[in-house]
């Protein structure tokens, strides 16, 4: 495994403080923000100094129901050779759902979304894998994702979902400490154990980030300093494996350059606190974490004493915050009756149990290879489908939230992608918020609850502006006839230059 050292997401707001901090090895760079015909001159320079950039894709979806996209698969491996990267990563989530797969309205999350932990998503995923491996120019490493909601019936804990995935499919992984302490509060899940039963010499390299917690839900926001549990984590982990690379990551209310160095420095003291302790194996308790969870398990059956929170009887989740409305949007479409919710992966029609996912006709799923061949993606996609359609269209169309789901934390994840959407369009059409003033941020959130996203957040922005000028919005004849020519200017074929964009430009500057 090729060693990285100590780096930090390079974001353009940091670009010139990164350029000039020390003992910086490596940068991460998320995929889809830059051009590899246009890449920023700061990471040009910093390649040129031998420092190493990794793409980090966040829209391929591969814990989806649907095979991975060419197009995406192709850009990330563009932006991978532009870059001159010895890798890149994604993450175990899926992103949208819906679509021809389910005969439903496809659907967009705009964000992360935890896969559930069953055989029949397990397959599906070491699949996509295998197609993405196939069309990338560089190994793949994959990252577990922070969530808010757990699924019913699982039927493996973290560590033994990712230790599977790495034995059928080779992937390296990418594991975020911040994301297993996330989970730890808002599920009830050990970290300890999960790295325990990590094939650690899979580790490409680590994620450190902060987050803050509101009302028993931890919520990682990538814009608050590192805290003390999550530089525990990175040092358990540090007494277990060297890993390759760790890596501060920060999106938003960025610091000065003084405060981004010390977190460094922190990390790097977790690191070196970790390497100084006696090493660290799985011992018994690694094997009471998967009690009640693991693949012979039924799918109600509830978990014993060491199990993962989430997995208990009837598929209630366990973990207090973090799961309910904010990612459960795509409601009955799909499912079998014209109404009813769709079960949880691997039930049969209209949601009625079918057993744990994998088995044959009651029996336990085969090992290795055998009932891997045996058992039909196929068909396994199309439950995942179901499921995940039922889950995005609770949380961002507004329809019932699945039975088994913690409806509470469901609520909280629904409104967690409704800010986020809102604040995503607000950057990238900026002159929003100016034209529509105070009242954008209401505006939006309505309009939101209408319209579940269907494209990109580009997209989202013109069909808002379009909404609202349908609606007769704002009710300023001047902002709304500024409304609609930013519409205009942007939603034909080729910009019109008029004057509204220069006046636009000139208060987005009064503003900063």
């Amino acid at each position: 495994m090729r060693r990285l050292g100590t780096g930090i997401g390079w974001r353009p707001e940091i670009a010139d403080a990164v350029e000039r901090m020390p003992g910086i090895d490596w940068v991460e760079v998320v995929a889809e923000n830059v051009c590899p015909g246009h890449l920023p001159e700061s990471l040009l320079r910093l390649r040129e100094r031998g420092v190493t950039v990794i793409p980090h894709g966040v829209s391929l979806g591969l814990g989806g129901a649907d095979r991975p996209d060419e197009q995406r698969l192709a850009a990330l491996a563009e932006r991978a050779q532009a870059l001159g990267a010895p890798l890149v990563t994604e993450h175990i989530a899926f992103v949208r759902a819906g679509g021809a797969l389910t005969a439903s309205p496809h659907l967009e999350a705009g964000h992360l979304l935890p896969v559930p932990r069953t055989r029949d998503a397990l397959d599906v995923l070491c699949e996509n894998v295998r197609v993405a491996q196939d069309a990338l120019p560089v190994p793949l490493a994959l990252e577990n994702i922070a969530a808010l909601f757990s699924w019913p019936g699982e039927e493996l804990t973290e560590g033994r979902f990712l230790a599977e995935l790495v034995e059928r499919t080779g992937v390296r992984l990418l594991i975020d400490v911040a994301n297993l302490h996330t989970n730890h509060v808002n599920r009830g899940e050990d970290p300890a154990e999960a790295l325990a039963e990590l094939p650690l010499e899979a580790i490409a390299y680590v994620h450190v980030a902060g987050g803050f917690e509101r009302d028993g839900v931890w919520h990682d926001s990538h814009a608050h300093p590192v805290p003390r549990p999550v530089l525990d984590i990175l040092t358990d982990l540090a007494t277990r494996a060297a890993p390759p690379g760790v890596l501060l990551e920060r999106d938003e209310d960025f610091p000065e350059p003084g405060e981004l160095e010390r977190e460094l420095s922190a990390i790097r003291e977790a690191l070196s606190v970790g390497r100084s302790r006696p090493a660290r194996t799985a011992g018994a308790k690694t094997a009471v974490a998967t009690a009640g969870t693991g693949s012979g398990s039924h799918g109600g059956s509830t978990a014993g004493a060491g199990g993962t929170s989430g997995t208990g009887d009837g598929g209630s989740t366990a973990g207090p915050t973090g799961t309910g409305d904010e990612g459960s949007t795509a409601g009955p479409t799909g499912t079998g009756d014209g109404g009813s919710s769709a079960g949880p992966a691997g039930t049969g029609d209209g949601g009625s149990s079918a057993g744990p996912a994998g088995t044959g006709d009651g029996g336990c799923a085969g090992d290795g290879d055998v009932g891997v061949l045996a058992r039909p993606v196929a068909g396994m996609r199309e439950r995942l489908g179901v499921a995940q359609a039922a889950v995005l269209s609770s949380l961002v169309a507004g329809t019932p939230v699945p039975e088994g789901f913690d409806r509470v934390r469901m609520g909280v994840q629904a409104r967690a992608l409704a800010a986020k959407r809102a604040g995503v369009v607000a950057k990238v059409a900026p002159e929003l918020p100016v034209i529509l003033g105070a009242d954008y941020r209401e505006a939006f959130l309505q309009y939101a609850r209408q319209r579940p996203m269907g494209g990109g957040y580009r997209q989202d922005a013109l069909d808002f502006a379009e909404h609202l000028l349908k609606l007769g919005r704002p009710e300023s004849t001047r902002a709304r006839r500024a409304l609609r020519e930013w519409w205009l200017d942007r939603a034909g074929p080729a910009p019109r230059h008029h004057g509204l964009a220069r006046t636009l430009r000139a208060a987005l500057r009064r503003r900063s």
